[in-house]
């Protein structure tokens, strides 16, 4: 089985990986030449932790990389894993995956082989049925389901987490008819996954379930966020032994209770925005999810007014944000509360100052001088008035009283609580814990 991995982002590199470790022929393609010579070289792209070390093992055995796209003419699977970004309305951009597949549809056009191509990337309902099939086989000339099959299967990683995820799933999903090429992609992903559970339905179903699992899981942090706020204004109430209680519940779970500064990163805003724009589109208000997506909008601004609160006007007040990853073991920003909480500052013409382990040339992408960039949290916090903990990284437990010193007000806010139990001489805001 010759298997070809078209996009190197985050799913695509990490599938790539994996699968050639596991000893699979593997090839994967981008149209990024710099990051291919990257990747040729064990060097990854991004930060995910054992991404590089499952690289390197791959590139040992039978995983090649390359910019062509005419290498994948006898390739025998294609998964297509580019990436699908939001407009500036919300709605789903679809370039990138409209070039992919006319692409593969150019060359199928020139290929004895009858592949199966697998669609990775999100995409909302009807984009399989109207835009890709279309386009595949126009250019191809040949028809799905006899000359090639077509496949949707969205992936379900988590960032920071995504080579285990792809070695152990917790479900296969597969989207399309009941073909010929259906079976051999559930006979590989069998043997791939002993015992992991394979749901097969049709496109658009399989594309809803995507959207489904990400707009329940941004429900769960919305949902223990608001009790979060609630419990601010409760004198004692903690808002960690609540979700720690319910999580128990078999009803509910404990995943995603972890109340903080809002969801962010380059999946649950992205999907969300675009499920609402495309249930506007068919008709439906989806009120739950406009009020999920407000919710986690407002954690910023309760920041904000607790910062205000306690320093007045914002204005030339040197401020120390600790994270600017949305989330720890990533150099991911995407859309990250802590990225989105810095435009809000320096509207109001504070004077920035941020460390994180792993997100500082990210940050600096966005950023560049307007804000200042610390070599360490000791660094950053030098003459500062006010911390906030964005990003719950291991190294910031460390945090104590000598950390803060030389702050020149000793004021704190820690949005993930992971100081709670120190005795820090300052004006201390755990959020989701109510002051007595």
């Amino acid at each position: 089985m010759k298997i070809a991995v078209i996009g190197l982002g985050f799913v695509g590199l990490s599938l790539a990986s994996v699968l050639a470790s596991k000893g699979n022929n593997v090839i994967g393609i981008d149209v990024d030449v710099k990051k291919c010579k990257k990747i040729c070289n064990g060097i990854t792209p991004f930060f995910e932790p054992d991404l590089e070390k499952t690289l390197k093992i791959g590139l040992k055995k039978k995983l090649t990389i390359s910019n062509d796209f005419s290498l994948i003419k006898d390739y025998d699977m294609i998964f297509v894993a580019v990436g699908t970004p939001q407009k500036s309305n919300g709605a789903i951009e679809l370039s990138m995956i409209k070039k992919a597949v006319t692409s593969i549809g150019t060359i199928l056009a020139k290929s004895k082989k009858k592949p199966i191509v697998l669609i990775k990337s999100t995409v909302i309902p009807g984009t399989m049925q109207n835009v890709i099939l279309p386009i595949l086989e126009k250019r191809s000339g040949k028809k799905a389901g006899k000359e090639f099959g077509l496949i949707s299967n969205p992936e379900f990683l988590q960032e920071s987490s995504a080579i285990k995820d792809t070695k152990f799933p917790h479900v296969i999903v597969l989207g399309g008819y009941q073909t010929k090429f259906m079976k051999k992609a559930k006979s590989f992903f069998s043997k791939l996954h002993p015992n992991v559970p394979i749901t097969i339905t049709n496109h658009q179903t399989v594309e809803m379930i995507k959207y489904a699992n990400n707009s329940f899981l941004a429900t769960k942090i919305s949902f223990i966020n608001q009790l979060s706020n609630i419990c601010q204004n409760i004198p004692g109430a903690n808002i960690d032994d609540i979700a720690k209680t319910i999580g128990l519940d078999p009803r509910i779970g404990a995943l995603f209770l972890n109340a903080g500064p809002g969801y962010g990163g380059s999946c649950l805003p992205k999907d969300m925005k675009a499920l609402i724009s495309f249930a506007d589109k068919i008709g439906i208000n989806p009120t739950l999810l406009n009020a999920v997506e407000k919710t986690n909008q407002k954690q910023i601004q309760n920041i904000i007014s607790l910062m205000e609160k306690t320093l007045g006007t914002l204005a030339s007040k040197r401020i120390t944000v600790l994270g600017t990853a949305f989330k720890p073991n990533t150099d991911d920003v995407r859309d990250s509360i802590a990225i989105e909480l810095i435009k809000k500052l320096l509207k109001k013409k504070s004077r920035i100052t941020i460390y994180d382990p792993k997100a500082m040339k990210n940050t600096r992408n966005i950023f560049g001088d307007k804000i200042i960039y610390a070599g360490s949290v000791a660094d950053a916090l030098n003459k500062s008035k006010c911390a906030i903990l964005m990003t719950h990284w291991k190294q910031f437990e460390r945090f104590n009283n000598n950390s803060i010193k030389y702050m020149s007000k000793k004021f704190i806010i820690d949005c993930r609580r992971i100081l709670v139990e120190k005795e820090l001489q300052a004006e201390y805001y755990a959020i989701g814990i109510g002051k007595i």
